[in-house]
């Protein structure tokens, strides 16, 4: 008979709905590439829009802009609402019970050496710490008195070594003399090892000896002499910062109580000798810096040694948060401090942006110029293109009675292999191949029949190829009213859509400012605006039929990108000649190429920017007498434009 308290499991398996995919990667290197690609074509280096997307931030996970934000919010909330003197107060509170309880016993008694001890309380210096001091001999007649006269002096001794050595606060809460004695003994023996290590010995067995006897005052385990002075080092030079904040009386003030620390001078001189040799052992530390404290919350040494050395840190942080130092680099982020100080949530966010960093290095998405700047590499261009590509399909896709503008023209034989369908394929199908796809796309869990990645076509060869010259307006109103993105974006699309759907078609891309010059596709992607006057189209015209020409074979196709009248043109001797209005003789020269290249049957659409009258005039008058057509398309729709009337004129 089976046993019933054996029950049979069962599972049900669906989507997770915790929260986001913990399967899924951190962060989008498509998101990534579109942003810089962003701030490069907007004239930022591939350098400075790496370093804007690290500041901002990506797909939600803070940037080092909102990190470094958070680090200084924290250093002011330290800063806002504390005080140094929380000792101070203590000591003095202590010392005013003990006088106020001491008068009244002594007012209790009718005697001669009662009114002499009464004097002698009135006599007592007004410092603090002098008071203490002289009080040391004082033979209390109170109870209630002496023993907070013994607190002052046990709160002193604690309070030191809390600044140096954590928990001891708490460890020495009713200290007994064998307990100091054995303090005073270990700092002397540290003061011995330090000794011997700064002159050079090998102080090996001797720190082995000294952690077996004393390791219990250093529960972060240094493992030898440096980890030991590297860490009394930064706890001693928060110490001195916290002394250097203080004013003057009260740091005279509270180095005159350190001599009472449990009534024993000797503590406070083993103090001394600690912070002499630490700072000759590591002299980098910040010995002399100083903090502004101007809040209502009293802390005591240890507390606001602590408070300094947070602020030291949260420095610390800040600079490598800044990444603002030579060879700088997000690995340098000390992870653990940043949790520690901002949270769990901020240290994931920064190890997020480091992986990013090297994600995008190891890709190859960035290459190193002959003069050491860093490029966007073809790579990077590809992706940047394929992003801005598909965001003009989604653009045709959208427009109602536009579906021809996707055609690419007659296929060829097929040449027996597929390839994944990408925008303006009008070839037949590989309908196994697709099936194929959407079956193992399926086994992965997605319930989709079909999806447009499965899908594969059939490859063909191009029985017509086209030379294309894509000429773009680069005078200074293209960056002055906004267009200089939106031309870079137009460039890319089209080359994209060219170098991977079109591969026998030759693309020459033209800029046209003052001069005109023939570039490639990272260096116009890079193009930084500049102020010139000019937009010279015979110039651009020129190295167009240039490229016309030495394809021949190509159906020839113009596309021109411009916010304005021609108002230069190039002389014989190679010189711009600019004027404006336009002269004339620009006019002419503009003309003259535009019918040369007619007649080698170009096609030719010029894409006008804004809403000049006196240029859509001319420009309607050039299109007439040239054949060509005049589009005046929104900065948005520039590139889906220009790609759907590549598309048209080639087929």
């Amino acid at each position: 008979m089976a046993d019933p308290r054996r029950r049979r499991l069962r599972y049900a398996y669906g989507p997770y709905a915790g929260g986001p995919d913990p399967l899924a990667p951190p962060f989008d290197i498509r998101s990534a590439m579109d942003q810089i690609g962003r701030d490069v074509m907007e004239g930022s280096s591939p350098r400075q829009a790496l370093q804007e997307l690290l500041r901002r931030g990506l797909d939600g996970r803070r940037g080092l802009d909102d990190l470094t934000r958070q680090v200084w919010e924290r250093r002011r909330s330290l800063q806002r609402d504390n005080r140094l003197d929380g000792t101070l107060q203590e000591v003095r509170e202590l010392l005013q019970r003990a006088l106020d309880a001491e008068r009244e016993a002594l007012g209790n008694e009718d005697s001669d050496d009662a009114r002499f001890r009464e004097m002698q309380l009135d006599a007592l210096p007004n410092d603090t710490g002098g008071a203490v001091r002289e009080l040391n001999e004082y033979d209390w007649r109170s109870a209630e008195a002496r023993q907070a006269y013994e607190d002052i002096r046990d709160l002193l001794g604690r309070e030191m070594l809390d600044q140096r050595f954590q928990g001891m606060k708490q460890a020495m809460e009713n200290a007994t003399p064998e307990d100091v004695e054995r303090i005073h003994e270990m700092m002397s023996d540290l003061n011995d090892l330090l000794e011997h290590h700064a002159q050079g010995q090998d102080t090996t067995d001797e720190f082995r000896e000294f952690m077996q006897k004393h390791g219990d005052f250093f529960p972060e385990n240094p493992q030898n002499t440096d980890e030991l002075a590297d860490l009394l080092a930064q706890r001693a030079a928060a110490a001195q910062r916290m002394l250097n904040s203080m004013s003057a009386e009260q740091r005279a003030e509270l180095m005159e109580l350190a001599q009472q620390a449990f009534g024993d001078p000797r503590l406070a001189q083993q103090m001394a000798r600690l912070d002499a040799q630490l700072q000759a052992l590591r002299p980098g530390e910040d010995w002399q810096g100083s903090g502004r404290f101007r809040g209502e919350n009293p802390m005591g040494m240890g507390e606001a040694t602590r408070a300094l050395e947070e602020l030291g840190q949260l420095d610390s942080l800040a600079e490598q948060l800044s990444q603002s130092y030579p060879g700088a680099r997000l690995d340098d982020i000390d992870l653990d401090a940043l949790t520690e100080m901002l949270g769990e949530q901020a240290g994931v966010d920064a190890r997020t942006l480091a992986q990013l960093e090297r994600e995008l290095q190891r890709q190859g998405l960035f290459e190193r110029a002959a003069d050491g700047s860093l490029l966007l590499s073809p790579k990077a261009l590809r992706r940047l293109g394929q992003s801005i590509l598909r965001d003009v399909a989604e653009q045709l896709s959208g427009r109602t009675g536009q579906r021809d503008t996707r055609r690419a023209g007659a296929a060829g034989d097929a040449t027996g292999q597929t390839r994944p369908w990408a925008f303006g394929d009008t070839e037949a199908w590989s309908v196994p191949r697709t099936l194929l796809n959407a079956q193992l796309r399926r086994a992965g869990g997605d319930p989709r029949a079909l999806d447009v990645s499965d899908v594969e076509i059939v490859e063909t060869e191009q029985r017509t190829r086209a030379a294309v010259a894509l000429l773009v307006d680069t005078s200074w109103s293209m960056v002055a009213e906004g267009r200089w993105v939106p031309m870079k974006r137009t460039a890319l699309a089209l080359h994209q859509l060219i170098s991977t759907r079109f591969r026998g078609d030759a693309l020459q891309l033209v800029t046209f400012g003052r001069h005109a010059q023939s570039v490639e596709l990272g260096e116009l992607v890079g193009l930084e605006g500049a102020y010139a006057q000019g937009t010279n189209l015979h110039h651009a015209l020129l190295l167009a039929g240039q490229h016309l020409r030495k394809n021949s074979d190509a159906t020839p196709v113009v596309l021109v990108v411009t916010d304005g009248e021609p108002t230069a043109h190039l002389e014989p001797d190679g010189e711009a000649y600019f004027d404006y209005p336009p002269s004339p003789h620009t006019l002419r020269a503009t003309i003259g190429e535009l019918d040369r290249l007619a007649g080698l049957k170009a096609t030719f659409t010029f894409f006008v920017l804004g809403d000049d009258p006196r240029l859509a005039v001319f420009m309607d008058d050039v299109a007439k007498r040239v054949g060509g057509r005049v589009v005046n398309p929104t900065l948005d729709g520039l590139g889906a434009e220009v790609v759907a009337d590549y598309l048209k004129r080639r087929s």
